[in-house]
């Protein structure tokens, strides 16, 4: 049999540091994956848009139309600033940060502005090089600080919701999507006809976060055909795809191998499995888990450098979890951070069966399904389109084998494996392989140090849910909201109504309208929402308190629209910022160290510091021609602008949201972003929103209770300012065209009896309802708005045992066969 040698993938930064050249406006492509060989030049590189020799697909057809990230004006930035701070400071606070951003706007904010448009020219975006700094510079653990999770919805079909069997379903379509990709065959992103920019979809599949002394590198082997199964903590590997990327299991086939991996890993016990279940150690601090990562791979060619290696350069991870978390905020906390449970000192938790340096998709036994990603490369858009797909095929298959003739997702198919020639299939091994590392004694105390860390991280860390049925997008937008910024304004009025005042909110708004485009900070405090929660919480008519929510959500979308055409102004500010302390680390780390730098030029975040995208952590490969550094020398003071206590402010985040979601999604979430902040994830959906909030134990749960009340509360007053009549919000527009056609007595059989008007259906949100359909906000009557959460508890604790107790079945190297193999003669 020929023998594979699994090689760690190659460094996205080697990519990112080879810019095109100044005329081009291309997007970069993957790199190539095999680090023994050396960087190819984006034209010849699997992904890219126009490959040689072959057809050009549609999923990177409109790369070379898309526009650049723009660089705003100065002034502009400069004064979105100052307006996204006033409504945190005081009056004081508010005339020193003016201060600053005049003495910046007058001395070194010009230049260094140019100097940022040097060093962007001939560069795909301005902002991408510091942006993966900022994440790969990143030294603590990415678990709960950077990974963010998805909880899909369970599998539609009952019989389908037991974990070996969603999971090779899962997979299977996992499978079809990266086929998709790889050839091309992905119908490209857009938004309302304007396509999107389709480069982060080369980065999801076969990539790793790979730890050095010197910070992380995303490697990726773009020719990865196989895939890692976690179970117990115990590593399995097989193939799923051939060199041409088509599948060569069937679902079946799927099953019976993640079936004989479930019955080999039950075979050690799990108090022993736990003793050598290495991927806790990716959860360690960074230069720590580098460390380690040395020991593994001391020898070339030895067998923990095999296995490592292995599970680099998988195209993901299955994590298949031997618990059934029993309710929605215990699913969360299972999919973003595994659970904790000690048993006679030994840490059999599913928090010992990830691996967090790579895509994971999770299965609990009960099928419950979610997925966790490293973050460098992808954002929350592109994996919501990965998992929207794989649910949607899961259903369509299902739905294929009921009527041949129902359609498919995909643009083509692989051809059926069961029907294949066997020697078609290349060199692939589609049996199971199980990793036996090698438990060094430094491995062994290294694990044991690792899990007691990661044990805490969890233990300090607590996750809420709230899944709102009372209404949802339809309601919002038939009062004439926008929903995003309707649930925003719910999220200060909450925190508001429990501490009296308001703190700093961040949310993302995606910019792929752009090349390389990722996303821009939505400030969604302004003075318009200020207002509105102090109005709110007054004793005001409901009118003055609708018509100022009015003005704040207005404000919000304007700010959103901004953003989204990358006009904000914390991309630039931290560009800027970029430009500067790299000039400064140019000059020496003795003129960096006077400033209370770090004698690198920069430092990794404290535990719990804030968004990490805006965190002063630059530290990229150099260029003499970059133009950072051309020109006069860069000044050696830090600027007014971030000296000035004003950028520390607006860079802790205490409510960090982001609104990503659909139908397929049960829950999204992460962990918080600061210690004394939370962490929200959101979903809007028709008529129900769903909420995963996280902090540090911070009243998690009285602040989702909160949110829950303001949201039953803001429906009442809209309902009291909008008395107008049921029927011609609530009728179809069938029964309005038989209201107008008024016929004559007699003209038809039909029109005869007497017409029954029914009630709305409870549970069927409406637009508006009449006062007298109001009874399910009447337990807030007279004991007012602060008594309302608890009311609502009392009124719900006779219908607990109607509420669900879990979630239902939710050219080609020699190689040589890693691991044991394992028994198929049985299946």
């Amino acid at each position: 049999m020929p023998v594979r040698t699994f090689t760690m993938p190659g460094s996205l930064n080697e990519s990112l540091a080879s810019s095109q050249s100044p005329t081009s406006n291309t997007a970069s492509s993957p790199p190539n994956g095999r680090d023994q060989k050396p960087h190819v030049s984006a034209e010849h590189e699997p992904l890219s848009p126009n490959k040689p020799g072959t057809k050009s697909g549609i999923t990177f057809a409109a790369q070379d139309k898309l526009p650049k990230l723009p660089i705003p004006e100065l002034q502009n930035t400069c004064n979105k600033y100052i307006e996204a701070l006033k409504p945190l400071q005081s009056h004081r606070e508010q005339r020193e940060t003016a201060a600053a951003v005049r003495e910046f706007l007058e001395n070194e904010g010009p230049e260094l502005n140019e100097r940022l448009k040097k060093y962007a020219t001939g560069k795909t975006s301005y902002i991408e090089q510091f942006w993966y700094d900022s994440y790969l510079n990143f030294d603590n653990p990415v678990v709960l600080n950077l990974n963010p999770f998805f909880l899909l919805e369970d599998d539609p079909t009952p019989a389908r919701n037991n974990q070996v069997t969603r999971a090779a379903s899962l997979v299977v379509s996992a499978l079809s999507f990266v086929r998709a990709v790889r050839k091309e065959e992905l119908s490209p992103d857009e938004i309302r006809g304007t396509p999107l920019c389709m480069y982060q979809y080369s980065r999801l599949f076969g990539t790793a976060r790979v730890p050095t002394e010197n910070g992380c590198h995303i490697g990726q082997d773009e020719g990865a055909k196989h895939m890692v199964v976690l179970c117990r903590g115990q590593f399995y590997w097989f193939d799923v795809l051939d060199d041409n990327s088509d599948l060569i299991m069937t679902e079946k086939d799927m099953a019976i191998n993640l079936q004989v991996i479930v019955d080999d890993a039950v075979q050690t016990p799990i108090q022993e499995a736990a003793k050598g279940a290495l991927g806790v150690l990716s959860t360690e601090n960074r230069k720590v888990w580098a460390g380690l990562r040395d020991v593994l791979t001391r020898e070339p060619g030895s067998n923990n450098a095999e296995c490592l290696a292995t599970v680099d350069s998988a195209l993901f991870i299955l994590c298949l979890d031997y618990t059934k978390p029993e309710t929605s905020a215990a699913l969360c906390g299972n999919m973003l951070c595994g659970t904790s449970e000690v048993i006679k000192g030994v840490q059999i938790g599913t928090c010992t069966n990830r691996w967090y340096d790579k895509l994971q998709i999770i299965v609990c036994k009960n099928g419950s399904a979610g997925i966790n990603f490293e973050h460098t490369g992808v954002d929350g858009h592109t994996v919501l389109r990965m998992a929207s797909d794989v649910y949607t095929d899961t259903i369509l298959r299902f739905a294929k084998s009921i009527n041949g003739q129902a359609p498919s997702l995909w643009a083509s198919t692989s051809p059926d494996p069961s029907k294949r020639d066997p020697d078609s299939f290349g060199d692939v091994s589609t049996t199971p392989h199980k990793l036996e590392w090698d438990m060094l004694p430094e491995l062994s105390t290294a694990l044991r140090f690792a899990e007691t860390r990661l044990a805490d991280l969890i233990q300090q860390n607590e996750f809420q849910t709230l899944d709102f049925s009372a209404y949802g997008k339809n309601f919002m937008t038939s009062m004439g909201f926008s929903p995003d910024a309707f649930v925003q304004m719910a999220f200060q009025a909450a925190y508001y109504g429990l501490y009296g005042r308001v703190e700093c909110i961040y949310e993302p708004a995606m910019t792929k309208v752009f090349l390389h485009g990722r996303t821009e900070a939505i400030r969604a405090v302004t003075k318009e929402s200020v207002n509105f929660v102090q109005t709110f919480w007054a004793e005001n008519p409901p009118q003055q308190k609708v018509e100022a929510l009015k003005r704040a959500t207005r404000k919000h979308s304007s700010i959103t629209k901004e953003c989204s055409k990358a006009l904000g102004q914390d991309r630039h500010l931290y560009a800027l910022f970029c430009v500067w302390q790299r000039a400064l680390d140019e000059e020496g780390a003795e003129a960096a160290s006077s400033n209370g730098m770090s004698s690198n030029g920069y430092s990794s975040p404290a535990e719990g510091e804030s968004d990490m995208v805006l965190s002063p952590r630059p530290e990229s490969p150099r260029n003499s021609n970059d133009g950072i550094h051309g020109g006069r020398s860069p000044p050696q003071h830090m600027p007014a602008i971030f000296a000035d206590a004003g950028w520390d402010k607006i860079n802790n985040t205490i409510l960090s949201t982001s609104n990503c979601g659909n139908p397929s999604l049960r829950q999204f979430g992460f962990g918080p972003t600061s210690g004394d902040g939370f962490g929200i994830g959101y979903i809007i959906k028709d008529d129900s929103i769903a909420i995963c909030a996280s902090s540090k134990h911070r009243q998690t749960q009285r602040f989702v209770d909160a949110l829950e009340s303001y949201l039953l509360e803001i429906r009442k007053l809209l309902r009291s300012t909008h008395r107008k009549s049921t029927s011609s919000k609530t009728t179809s527009r069938a029964r309005e065209a038989e209201q107008q056609q008024r016929p004559s007595l007699g003209s038809r059989l039909k029109s005869r009896g007497r017409i029954i008007k029914g009630e709305p259906v409870k549970g069927i949100a409406t637009p508006v309802e009449s006062g007298k359909n109001e009874s399910d906000d009447e337990g807030l009557g007279g004991y007012g708005f602060f008594d309302a959460g608890m009311l609502l508890q009392a009124l719900k604790a006779n219908q607990e045992d109607k509420e669900r107790a879990s979630v239902k079945a939710v050219g080609q190297a020699a190689r040589k066969a890693v691991g044991k193999k394992l028994r198929l003669s049985e299946y």
